[in-house]
């Protein structure tokens, strides 16, 4: 990722670039170390999911970083953030949120109604350009049944955005959806 981030970056004309860090140490969670790195090869912000705390050094790190999210539905009181507001290289403001599911995963708090409250603030062509949204799940139809357009605006499964038209972005992590 770090190698080919930049060109990738360069080559498409990127002006916002998220990664998902969840299994980053050698399958096993996120490092502050790595973190830095992503960040040193252009990533505006990493995602993570249910390996989040498999590096214990990461529990003191999160907390400080705005741009490191854990998935929104972790109970009050968990470390970290799972929203974040984030400006992109051309000034346009981006929601990006992590959120996890909970079908063969850990049992954390309903998703849907964590989006539904975190995006609340948020309308679409208001205050921000574009929402992004990493879903951690395993299930297919978890994942597809996170549609958001409901509190935002028509879902893309685009990583490129027109920036002139608001829009949300879904994307998948782990087995993507088929």
């Amino acid at each position: 990722v770090c190698a080919r981030l930049p060109v990738i970056r360069e080559r498409l004309g990127i002006d916002f670039a998220i990664v998902n860090g969840e299994n980053a140490a050698h399958g096993f969670g996120l490092t502050e170390a790595i973190c830095r790195q992503f960040y040193e090869a252009g990533a505006d912000v990493v995602t993570t999911g249910n390996h989040t705390w498999d590096q214990r050094e990461i529990i003191a790190y999160i907390g400080g970083d705005p741009r490191l999210l854990r998935p929104i539905n972790f109970p009050a009181g968990t470390p970290g953030r799972g929203l974040t507001v984030m400006q992109t290289r051309a000034g346009h403001k981006v929601v990006v949120v992590n959120v996890m599911t909970r079908l063969f995963m850990d049992p954390l708090d309903d998703p849907f109604a964590a989006m539904e409250k975190a995006l609340g603030p948020y309308p679409l062509g208001g205050s921000v350009q574009a929402i992004i949204v990493d879903v951690h799940g395993e299930a297919t139809s978890e994942k597809m049944s996170m549609d958001i357009s409901s509190t935002a605006a028509p879902r893309s499964s685009s990583a490129r955005t027109a920036t002139s038209q608001p829009r949300t972005h879904t994307c998948w992590s782990a087995a993507p959806p088929t």
